[in-house]
C-alpha cells in the first residue's frame, strides 16, 4: 500500500456505537457529530421510555438504536464502543467489547475496583485493542501547558496541589437517577467530579501511596453524599488536597505549588461547555502574570485522541498504568470514607 493510501486509511472515521444515552451520552453524541475522526453508527439504551423519546431525536436520524449493549456490539460494522453507563457496569461491558474485538472509550471512572480494572486492561492488551478514558481535563490546553512548564522545571520541585471541581447540575436529575444512587455511584462527588482531579494529580506526581477522605450530605438529600474532601499523599512527600461538592454552583480550579513558584488554572464554566480559563502564574523574583485562555472542545479532543490511536496515527496519551493508579486511588478513597481513617493505596 502506498503512503498516500495509508494516510487515507488512517483518516477514515472510526465507526462507534454509544452505550447509554443519558445526559453525558447526549453530550458525547454532539461531540461526535462535529468530528471528522468519528462516526456514530449505533446507540444502545436499556430504558424503554428513553428509547421511545429517542425516536424523535434529530441527532439520531439514520442511527441504529438497540435495547442492550450486547445487541449493539453485534451490529457488525463497528470499530469501537463508547460506554456512558453506570460505573459498576463498566468492567463487564469492557470485557464483552474486548471479546467482540472492539476498541473501547469508557467514561470515568474506568472501574470501581483495581481488580476489575486489571482484568479489563489485560483483555485489551491481549487483543491489541485501544482503551480510552473520559478524563477530558487532561486535554484542556492550559492544563497541558502547565504540565509542560512543570516538566521543564519552571516551578521547581512540586510541593503541593490544591484543586476543586464542584457543581450543582445533579439537582436537575430525577430522584431515581443512577448518579444519585449509593449502589451505582458510591461516594457521589468522587465518581462525578473529584476523580478528574485525582487523575490530574496522578498525571503530575505519579501513583499516590495513601489517602484520607471525608464525605457528608450537607446541602442536598443525595444518598451518595454531596460534600467530599480528599488528601492524597505521594511517595516524595507531596500532597494533593481535593474538594468536590455537588450542592453548590460551579467552580473549577487546579493549582500547583512548587519551590520556584505556583500556577492556577481556573475554569469559567463546566467542561461540558467550556468558555475559557483564567490563569495566574507567580514565579519567584517576577511579577505575577494573569491571562485569559480561549475555550477549547476538550471532550472532543479526548475522543479524537482515542480515534487517532485506533487508526494508529498517534498513541493514546493516557497510559493504562495511569488508569490503574487512578482506580487504585479511587478504591482507597472509598475505603477511607467508610473507615474514616487513613488508607494505604494498593500498588497498581
Amino acid at each position: 500500500m502506498t503512503n498516500a493510501a495509508n494516510s487515507s486509511a488512517n483518516h477514515t472515521p472510526v465507526k462507534v456505537g454509544l452505550v447509554g444515552y443519558g445526559w453525558w451520552g447526549k453530550t458525547i453524541a454532539r461531540q461526535i457529530a462535529n468530528s471528522q475522526w468519528l462516526q456514530l453508527c449505533a446507540v444502545a439504551e436499556i430504558d424503554n421510555q428513553a428509547r421511545t423519546a429517542m425516536q424523535s431525536d434529530p441527532a439520531l436520524a439514520n442511527i441504529a438504536v438497540y435495547e442492550s449493549p450486547e445487541k449493539l456490539m453485534a451490529h457488525g460494522s463497528l470499530d469501537a464502543v463508547i460506554l456512558c453507563t453506570p460505573h459498576q457496569q463498566h468492567a463487564q461491558q469492557m470485557m464483552l467489547a474486548a471479546q467482540a474485538g472492539l476498541h473501547v472509550f469508557c467514561e470515568k471512572p474506568l472501574c470501581l475496583t483495581l481488580d476489575d480494572a486489571q482484568k479489563s486492561i489485560a483483555q485489551f492488551k491481549a487483543r491489541n485493542l485501544v482503551l480510552g478514558i473520559g478524563h477530558e481535563r487532561r486535554f484542556e490546553p492550559e492544563i497541558m501547558a502547565m504540565r509542560q512548564l512543570i516538566a521543564d522545571g519552571g516551578l521547581g520541585k512540586i510541593l503541593q496541589i490544591e484543586a476543586n471541581f464542584s457543581q450543582d447540575k445533579f439537582f436537575a436529575l430525577p430522584k431515581d437517577n443512577w448518579r444519585l444512587s449509593n449502589t451505582f455511584a458510591p461516594v457521589g462527588p468522587l465518581t462525578a467530579t473529584g476523580i478528574h482531579l485525582v487523575d490530574l494529580s496522578i498525571a503530575l506526581l505519579g501513583p499516590c501511596e495513601s489517602v484520607w477522605a471525608r464525605l457528608a450530605t450537607l446541602g442536598s438529600d443525595f444518598e451518595n453524599g454531596d460534600t467530599l474532601a480528599i488528601m492524597m499523599g505521594f511517595p516524595n512527600g507531596a500532597n494533593a488536597m481535593i474538594s468536590a461538592v455537588l450542592a453548590t454552583p460551579f467552580e473549577g480550579r487546579f493549582a500547583v505549588y512548587g519551590s520556584h513558584g505556583w500556577i492556577e488554572v481556573r475554569d469559567r464554566t463546566h467542561p461540558e461547555n467550556p468558555t475559557g480559563w483564567d490563569i495566574t502564574t507567580v514565579l519567584r523574583g517576577k511579577e505575577p502574570q494573569k491571562r485569559f485562555a480561549a475555550p477549547h472542545p476538550t471532550v472532543r479532543a479526548n475522543l479524537e485522541a482515542f480515534a487517532k490511536a485506533v487508526r494508529q496515527v498517534a498513541p493514546y496519551p493516557v497510559s493504562t498504568q495511569e488508569m490503574l493508579a487512578n482506580v487504585a486511588a479511587l478504591e482507597a478513597i472509598m475505603k477511607s470514607v467508610q473507615s474514616k481513617g487513613l488508607q494505604a493505596v494498593i500498588a497498581a
